[in-house]
């Protein structure tokens, strides 16, 4: 993970999440670049009849550059003289906001994409409203979400969270997981969480010969494996992350699994909304 990208919309979230994520690059060593998207109209609920003259894309833009030269600025008053210091670049350009992640993603050849859960401030350019549950949907590259909430400090456990229905998919997260866990020398802890009456010898199986090929393929020391036994995955989750002492939540997101049921609804709604910890969504394959 050589280079993380931060979409930014200057409010103090995206500012929180970015001053996490420099810390974070700055323990594996990645270089950085901060995105600034002005959105298309088009990308806005009920503007649908509004069209922006090219002088007030200008406009917008350099007020884009303007802030990003002073957000970089705040991020080399962090720099030290006897410590990795990541290079800063910057990048503004108009259009919608996951196109212009996985472009610029695409291009430089992004290893982990920072952004922070919500913003309902700033320039209203990047995170209008929420866009976070839209970039997990169609980010192409892994998404480390930052809540305000996040402590920014050395991370000791990631745990990685699976119902290992696609362990073949999963083995491939884990191989990616490991490049950012290596540097930090940081726990991996792979957990599932099942209910009150566990699982049958055959699951178990599944299980075991999934932690066997982690060992024979990963090739890192510190990767263990845990249940958590609990009636409901998001309570399960919520538990891991209040009680397992987690520095990062990580899963891959896919369609009709466990992290479905935690993106839906209103009660796992608020749960995401007040998660404490930062959550590493992997892209489906």
């Amino acid at each position: 993970m050589k280079t993380f990208l931060f979409p930014s919309d200057f409010s103090e979230n995206a500012k929180h999440a970015i001053s996490y994520g420099y810390s974070l690059a700055k323990q594996v060593k990645a270089n950085i670049i901060i995105c600034n998207v002005i959105i298309e109209p088009a990308e806005i609920p009920q503007t649908g009849m509004v069209s922006w003259p090219m002088v007030e894309s200008g406009l917008l833009l350099k007020d884009s550059e303007h802030e990003l030269d002073i957000l970089k600025k705040y991020l080399e008053g962090k720099e030290e003289t006897i410590s990795f210091n990541p290079a800063i670049s910057c990048i503004s350009e108009v259009g919608t906001v996951t196109d212009i992640i996985n472009n610029v993603s695409h291009i430089h050849d992004i290893g982990l994409v920072v952004a922070g859960t919500h913003s309902n401030s700033g320039l209203g350019t990047l995170l209008l409203g929420n866009h976070a549950s839209k970039m997990i949907d169609f980010v192409k590259k892994p998404l480390l979400l930052i809540p305000t909430s996040a402590n920014i400090g050395p991370i000791n456990k990631i745990a990685f969270a699976t119902d290992f229905k696609n362990p073949e998919h999963d083995l491939e997260c884990i191989l990616k997981l490991t490049r950012l866990a290596r540097p930090l020398n940081a726990e991996i802890l792979i957990t599932h969480i099942v209910d009150d009456g566990g699982h049958d010898s055959e699951f178990q199986h599944r299980v075991d010969k999934f932690m066997v090929n982690v060992s024979d393929k990963v090739n890192y020391p510190h990767i263990y494996y845990r249940v958590v036994n609990a009636k409901h995955t998001n309570n399960g989750l919520e538990w891991l992350c209040n009680h397992g002492t987690i520095d990062i939540m990580a899963m891959v997101h896919r369609s009709h699994n466990f992290f479905d049921e935690l993106f839906n609804g209103s009660h796992t709604q608020k749960m995401v909304k007040h998660i404490a910890i930062p959550l590493l969504v992997f892209p489906s394959n």
